[in-house]
C-alpha cells in the first residue's frame, strides 16, 4: 500500500491532468467521427479537415477552461495560435494514417477508413497532451509537475512497521550522539566497556607502576 500510495502522490498532477484530459478528447473524438463520416461524400481528406477544425474548437476550450486551467498560458493570443498549430500538425497525423490505409494499401471502404481515424486519434491525442503540457499551458512555477518521490529507506520503515519491526538506519542517531530510543550512542560502542583511549578489554586502567622507596627524597 505505501509503494502504490508513493506511485500516486509522486504522479498525481499527470494523472488528474490526463484524466480530464481524456473526458475533453472524448468528446472531440465524437465530433471528428460524426462530421468525418457526415460530410464523407465530399472526400475523406476534406471531411478529416473541417471534421478537425470543429473538434479544435471544442477542444480548445475544454482544455483551457477545466483540463489545464491551472496551468499558466502563454497569453489568449499566442497560446490560441500555438494551439491551432499543434492541432495543424495532428490534422497531419490524420492525413497519414488515412494515406497508409486508404492508398497504400487500397483500402477504401468506410470501415477502413473509420480504422484509419481511431489510429490517428490515439496518435494525436498522445501528441496534443504531451504538446500542450510542454508549450501551451505551462505548470506554475510552485507546482512540481512530479511530487517528490518516496525514498528507498522511508519505504522499507514503512514495510517494517505493518510486521512490527522498525529497521535502524543511520538516521536514528541525532547529531549529539543520542539515538532516538534514548540509548548513547558513544555507550554503545564495544560491548565490553572499550572507550577511544585504548583501554583494555575488561574496561579496567592499566595497573599504576609501584615506586621505589625514596625515589623522590632529596640527597643532602
Amino acid at each position: 500500500m505505501g509503494t502504490i500510495r508513493g506511485l500516486y502522490e509522486r504522479f498525481r498532477h499527470l494523472i488528474h491532468e490526463g484524466f480530464k484530459f481524456l473526458v475533453i478528447g472524448a468528446i472531440g473524438t465524437v465530433v471528428t467521427f460524426g462530421v468525418a463520416n457526415g460530410l464523407h461524400g465530399v472526400g475523406p481528406y476534406k471531411a478529416i479537415t473541417i471534421a478537425t477544425i470543429l473538434a479544435t474548437v471544442v477542444t480548445y476550450l475544454g482544455n483551457r477552461h477545466w483540463t489545464f486551467r491551472k496551468r499558466q498560458g502563454q497569453g489568449t493570443t499566442r497560446e490560441s495560435i500555438i494551439f491551432f498549430v499543434l492541432n495543424g500538425i495532428g490534422l497531419f497525423i490524420f492525413y497519414g494514417c488515412i494515406w497508409l490505409i486508404k492508398d497504400v494499401a487500397g483500402l477504401k471502404t468506410q470501415l477502413w477508413y473509420n480504422f484509419a481515424l481511431v489510429v490517428g486519434t490515439g496518435l494525436g491525442m498522445l501528441f496534443r497532451f504531451w504538446s500542450y503540457r510542454k508549450w501551451v499551458w505551462l505548470a506554475p512555477a510552485d507546482t512540481p509537475v512530479l511530487s517528490p518521490a518516496e525514498s528507498d529507506e522511508d519505504r522499507a520503515q514503512d514495510l517494517a512497521a505493518m510486521v512490527g519491526a522498525a529497521p535502524v538506519s543511520h538516521h536514528m542517531i541525532s547529531h549529539n550522539g543520542v539515538s532516538h530510543n534514548g540509548v548513547s550512542h558513544h555507550a554503545a560502542t564495544n560491548h565490553n566497556g572499550s572507550n577511544h583511549a585504548g583501554s583494555n578489554y575488561n574496561g579496567a586502567r592499566p595497573a599504576a607502576r609501584p615506586r621505589t622507596p625514596g625515589a623522590h627524597r632529596r640527597t643532602r
